[in-house]
């Protein structure tokens, strides 16, 4: 079906102290998976690297401090757009009173075993 969904009820959390809900990755359609991740208020999520992966982050709600790289932390609001290359490093805080969601892009899709966390 060309349509997926959003369900909610199957957000989980991760190690990365972020919710995470898958809103399409398919096994046999590589090229792309788009997620939405929620970040409490206050929360920092880990240092972590997708290996071969790159990453857009696209702000839904909230507000934040991102960094990548080595670059220094850089506020993001709704509909700001994060390009983060394979490999580089990276993390998100809120810096809001209310979550901080944003989809992520991952291109080629993201699978489990490309996740490296750094901390």
């Amino acid at each position: 079906m060309p349509i997926h969904r959003f369900q909610p009820e199957l957000e989980f959390p991760t190690v990365e102290r972020c919710l995470i809900t898958e809103l399409r990755n398919v096994a046999g359609d590589g090229s792309c998976s788009i997620a939405r991740a929620r970040v409490p208020p206050g929360v920092t999520t880990q240092w972590h690297l997708l290996r071969d992966v790159v990453e857009h982050y696209v702000i839904v709600e909230g507000q934040g401090l991102v960094e990548v790289g080595d670059g220094p932390p850089t506020p993001v609001s709704t509909l700001d757009v994060v390009s983060i290359p394979a490999n580089i490093r990276q993390r998100m805080k809120n810096t809001g009173s209310g979550d901080l969601s944003f989809l992520c892009v991952c291109l080629p899709r993201f699978v489990p075993e490309c996740y490296q966390s750094l901390e």
